[in-house]
């Protein structure tokens, strides 16, 4: 064998011309209360005005709802001749109601209705024009309260890291002193950890270099990424021009590393570990999801409706069962509520009753002093009357 070897070392450039020639198509879906900058954060990842953060009255106005929507914002990035179709799932309406109860199921239902898609579209004859819409990325935003995670993140975030690749970050982080905020991102990490919680780690792998290494290392230390998004240009105190956000004390520059983490989130999701984040979603989420589908169902067979599965069925009759006996109990009790309406009405009555008869008695003696005695006789009777308190006057109940 010659020195210079047959060539293998060459596969790494060739499978980057065959990349470069396709593009890359990535999904990402962004998860978390309005107002957290969702869009914002967007627009700044890939410099440029994808969407348009919703009008305050629109937001509200979708919230009589009650429902978690789902937005989907399709782009093209072009940098270098290389092209990426680019793929935003927004999630409005996801946890802005008093009762949160089972708002995160429009999300997970569409994780999963993306992968049975695939499935199903890899099963047909002809697979040359698949649509693939599943997520390779989740962002979910934290509100930056400065004490923990609230049950809601919990609850959705559990669901949610055994479906898709899982990034979460502290959204608004210039709202928090770096003291609260390194306080704040241990204890979300400690119940990240408690609850089980699976999250994104980037591979380290043993053929990489010491400095990709350590980069891997970083990024897995900084989760969850401390966040400030902004598209505005503001000047800084040295003059120089900068994407931030400017206050009476200064400004919050977004790509600046001792005000956030912006450039290492980029990084993870753009840089260095985008074809990582859509080949663990091929190779990992949707293997998993297709394996779970197979050992139950038949090749071809449609996936099984909740309301079809028999335990599902179950827990809608006994939910059905034990909402019925929650009327009868509200109907008796209103029942019940009437009858002593009702009573205390016509007690009220038979005493207006009395009243007005002695009102007519107190009359006809007035009549009859007038008409037999004098002025002063009359104002005695008067007084010992009112003495009596049987002047009144009301209406009768109905």
């Amino acid at each position: 064998m010659s020195n210079g070897g047959i060539g293998i070392a060459n596969l790494p450039n060739q499978r980057h011309k065959l990349v470069a020639q396709r593009g890359a198509h990535f999904t990402l879906m962004v998860v978390g209360e309005s107002g957290l900058g969702k869009t914002t954060l967007i627009n700044t990842l890939f410099s440029t005005e994808l969407a348009s953060p919703r009008a305050y009255h629109t937001r509200h106005q979708k919230q009589f709802s009650k429902e978690t929507e789902i937005d989907i914002i399709r782009a093209e990035l072009e940098e270098k001749n290389f092209k990426v179709k680019l793929t935003v799932i927004d999630t409005p309406g996801f946890g802005d109601y008093v009762n949160n109860r089972e708002s995160w199921t429009p999300i997970i239902d569409f994780l999963d209705d993306q992968h049975e898609s695939f499935m199903r579209q890899e099963q047909q004859p002809q697979r040359s024009d698949k649509l693939d819409m599943r997520v390779h990325a989740c962002l979910y935003f934290i509100r930056p309260t400065g004490h923990t995670l609230k049950p809601l993140d919990i609850e959705i975030m559990k669901r949610l890291g055994t479906r898709v690749n899982l990034v979460p970050v502290i959204a608004k982080a210039d709202t928090l002193t770096p003291e609260a905020l390194q306080g704040f991102k241990e204890r979300v990490r400690d119940v990240l950890t408690a609850q089980g919680i699976r999250i994104y780690q980037p591979p380290i792998e043993t053929s990489e270099t010491e400095q990709t290494a350590e980069h891997a290392k970083l990024l897995t230390s900084m989760m969850p990424f401390s966040i400030i998004g902004s598209t505005d240009d503001v000047k800084t105190a040295d003059g120089r021009t900068v994407k931030g956000r400017e206050y009476l004390w200064g400004v919050a520059e977004v790509e600046n590393e001792e005000h956030c983490d912006f450039k290492k989130l980029r990084s993870l999701l753009i840089r260095t570990h985008m074809l990582d984040l859509i080949h663990t979603t091929e190779q990992g989420h949707y293997e998993t999801y297709r394996q779970a589908q197979m050992e139950t169902r038949k090749f071809g067979e449609p996936k099984v409706k909740k309301l079809d599965n028999p335990k599902f069925k179950e827990e809608e009759e006994a939910l059905r069962k034990r909402f019925t006996e929650q009327v009868k109990l509200e109907e008796a009790r209103f029942r019940q509520w009437e009858q002593h309406l009702i009573a205390e009405r016509d007690r009220l009555n038979k005493d207006l009753e009395q009243a007005h008869s002695q009102i007519k008695s107190l009359e006809a003696d007035l009549d009859s002093m007038q008409g037999g005695y004098g002025a002063t006789t009359i104002c005695n009777v008067m007084r010992q009357h009112l003495s009596q308190g049987l002047w009144a006057s009301s209406s009768p109940v109905v």
